[in-house]
Formats: structure tokens, C-alpha cells, sequence
């Protein structure tokens, strides 16, 4: 190839190079989900809570709205923790991350949440109030220790830490270096091999302690020790502050799950005992009341019959709501701040954000005493989620005005918070 001919083909690939890279220039960035719409499969309108890519609401079982229900706590990219107010929509960040959220106070308007130290497997506990955005430390954590819940009156935290010095890199084991940078731009979600690594956790018999931690002086109090269960899940009673729940973790007909605890130690109880092979009973929750335990059972694993069950601390009372495992299913359900309604945020087989009314059967002088009070769940579609990649979990929860249903989706890409409203849109 002589100079000439080799120039024109270098300009040539120039030109076109050009070419190429201006038409990128002007391709259009990819579009933003929109602000509101009305959900044509179901007439209920759909609101986009956060602006930003990667921007989450709480697990649903966290308390995320001020007392007063005004506000709304949110996870922002790169686990930063922002602020949402529920009546103009304005949103602000008020943590840049990485930190781990905790709970919105029951008394205050106070987000708590702990972040990581310089040293590994160290973290401390942090609170920031979510109408001043001022933010303090308030003590630091034992060695892979995690503060997961606050009291109803705030003065206490609780949570666990795997005992002794040995490193357990690659355990399922819920602290805040695991947990830590989890929310990226595009979240997602659980990782493919939760299940393997739950089993490889529940069979690792890790000593843990589970204890809590004084507010006010940083002063550590023991509940559990040397415990080689899996102690996951705590939560305070929203109304009791001296009772708390937690959970024995793993696949769960492989534990007694849910157990309650006084926070001196006292009265530790299992609350679901099964009665059948591959019976499973979980995701549990507190009622607003502080009094209700509720939580998912299964009759069996895999089987078709499935309920929202209930038990109350101080009557002792049970209730089993029944629902189809076919086309009623979600990953989490959740109850109404007056405990009338249900919502759920769906599953693989069931695709959508429900509503759900309970429907108590009448007794009629049942012969027999401390009787499980039966009912059925009427199901009403809120939220078509049909492209939802369920590895993110919607985790749905009402506003404490009740008019909407809080859940997070990656149905336009990246996951963004939503609320859907209770009401049938009007126009």
C-alpha cells in the first residue's frame, strides 16, 4: 500500500470515528421513570417517592416514619440515609454512606444507625434527627457487634455479636462489614446464593451473645450468651419497652423461629411451636398495638395452604387468616396502623402489590378451650409488578395515615421507593 493510499484510508477511519462518536453524543440518556401514573391493570395511582437511581425504602419491618407521620427515612445510593416529607414530596439527604439504618424512634423524630470504624469488625452507634438533620455518635459497638432495634422509649438498643477473635469471612452472619455498601446505583438485592450461604452460617454454630446497649451511658447488658443458634431479627415491642422479639435464623423448618424475651433477660418463650412435618412459620413483625406478633405459617413447606397468622401477648388470643399460596403469595406481608388491612408485596408466582381485608369466620359455641380463631383474606391488586426481578425484595408497609403503601421496585431498571394509593384513583 503506497503513502497515498494509506493516508486517504487513515482519514477515512478518522471521519468515521467522528462520525460514530457524535452520534453517541447524541443519543438520549435513558429515561426517567415517572412521577405518577395510574396503574392501568388495577385503577390505583403509583407515586415515585425518590429521585435518585438506587434510592430504597426500609425492610419491612423497620419503623421508618416519624411520630407524627409526617416524614419517611430512606436509603440513598451508596447507603446514605435521606428524608422524605410525606406531604410536599421533598426529599433531602441527610448521611452521606456508607451506614447502616437502624429504626425511626417511637417518642422522637430520630433516625438511628451505625457506621464502620478505620478497624475491621468495629462499628459505632449514630443518631440523626430527621427535622433538624443534626447528627451525633452515641457509643461504640463491641467487636462485630450490630444494633438492629430501638425501644418504644428510646433508651435502649438491642442487638448480637459473634463471640471470640476468629475471622469468618464469607458467613452469613448480618454485621454491619456484610452488610455495608449493599446499596449501590442499581441495587440487586439479595445475593443468588442467599440460601447456600444461610445453610453454610446456620451450620457454622457460631457463639453468639445478644444484648443490649444503655442510650444514654454506652453500658452493655447481656440477654444471651455462648448462644450457638442464630440469633437474628430483633425487634422491640413499638409500645411494650421492656419486651422484645428475635428470631432463631436459617431455612426455617430447620428452627424454632420466633421467641420473645423481657429485656432483663427474663420470661425467653417460643411463640409458634409446629405440629406438622415441614410446618415454617416467619417473617414476623409487630402490630402497631406492641401487643400482636404476626407472622407467615406455612402447612407445609411447599404445600397450598397459608395464612397470616397472629398471636397476642397479653390475651394469648391466635388467629389464622388463610390466603391462596397460588395467586395471594408474597415474600413479605405486612398490618395496618389500626390492624384492619393487610398488604403484600407479591412473589415470583404472584406479581403485584396487594391489598388484603380479613375476614373472620363466626363461632358458634365451638366446643374446646384456647381455640385458634380462623378466617380468610380477600385479596385486591394494587400494583402491577410483572417486571419486577424479585431478587429485590418490595417490602411493603402502610403510611400511618394509611392512604398509601410504601414499597421499593426495579421495574424501570434501578430501584426507586414508591408509594401506591389504598383508594381506587378518581381521574
Amino acid at each position: 500500500m503506497n503513502a497515498e493510499n494509506l493516508s486517504s484510508r487513515i482519514a477515512t477511519i478518522f471521519l468515521l470515528t467522528l462520525v460514530a462518536l457524535s452520534a453517541r453524543a447524541v443519543e438520549p440518556a435513558a429515561a426517567e421513570p415517572p412521577k405518577s401514573w395510574i396503574d392501568p391493570d388495577t385503577g390505583h395511582r403509583v407515586i415515585r417517592l425518590t429521585r435518585e437511581p438506587g434510592s430504597d425504602s426500609f425492610y419491612f419491618n423497620y419503623n421508618a416514619f416519624t411520630p407524627d407521620g409526617k416524614k419517611m427515612a430512606l436509603i440513598t445510593p451508596g447507603s446514605g440515609i435521606g428524608v422524605i416529607d410525606l406531604t410536599t414530596l421533598e426529599e433531602k439527604t441527610l448521611v452521606k454512606g456508607p451506614a447502616k439504618t437502624i429504626v425511626v424512634g417511637s417518642k422522637t423524630p430520630t433516625l438511628y444507625y451505625t457506621r464502620n470504624t478505620k478497624e475491621p469488625f468495629f462499628s459505632e452507634l449514630w443518631a440523626v434527627n430527621l427535622d433538624t438533620s443534626e447528627s451525633k455518635k452515641l457509643a461504640d459497638l463491641p467487636r462485630r457487634a450490630s444494633v438492629v432495634t430501638i425501644n418504644a422509649d428510646e433508651t435502649l438498643g438491642a442487638g448480637t455479636f459473634i463471640e471470640g477473635d476468629a475471622n469468618v469471612g464469607g458467613a452469613y452472619d448480618g454485621t454491619p462489614q456484610q452488610q455495608a455498601g449493599r446499596m449501590s446505583s442499581v441495587n440487586m438485592g439479595e445475593p443468588a446464593n442467599k440460601g447456600e450461604m444461610m445453610a453454610r452460617r446456620l451450620a457454622a454454630k457460631l457463639p453468639m451473645t445478644m444484648f443490649t446497649i444503655d442510650l444514654r451511658t454506652g453500658k452493655i447488658f447481656p440477654l444471651l450468651e455462648h448462644s450457638t443458634d442464630w440469633l437474628n431479627h430483633l425487634q422491640f415491642s413499638p409500645a411494650d419497652p421492656t419486651l422484645l422479639m428475635y428470631c432463631h435464623e436459617g431455612s426455617w423448618e430447620k428452627v424454632d423461629r420466633i421467641w420473645t424475651i423481657r429485656a432483663d433477660g427474663t420470661q425467653n418463650q417460643l411463640i409458634h411451636k409446629r405440629t406438622l412435618e415441614m410446618e415454617i412459620a416467619g417473617h414476623e413483625w409487630w402490630g402497631a398495638d406492641g401487643q400482636t406478633i404476626f407472622y407467615q405459617l406455612h402447612f407445609p413447606r411447599g404445600g397450598r395452604v397459608s395464612f397470616i397468622a397472629s398471636y397476642n401477648i397479653a390475651t394469648q388470643q391466635r388467629t389464622w387468616l388463610q390466603y391462596s399460596a397460588e395467586d395471594q403469595s408474597s415474600i413479605h406481608d405486612n398490618s395496618s396502623p389500626d390492624g384492619k388491612l393487610f398488604c403484600g408485596d407479591g412473589d415470583n408466582r404472584s406479581p403485584w402489590i396487594f391489598l388484603f381485608r380479613p375476614k373472620l369466620i363466626q363461632d358458634r359455641g365451638t366446643i374446646g378451650e384456647h381455640l385458634i380463631k380462623g378466617g380468610y383474606l380477600e385479596s385486591e391488586k394494587l400494583v402491577n409488578m410483572a417486571k419486577q426481578n424479585y431478587r429485590l425484595e418490595p417490602n411493603p408497609m402502610f403510611t400511618p395515615d394509611m392512604k398509601y403503601v410504601i414499597f421499593r421496585s426495579n421495574v424501570f431498571g434501578p430501584d426507586y421507593a414508591f408509594a401506591v394509593e389504598v383508594a381506587k384513583a378518581t381521574k
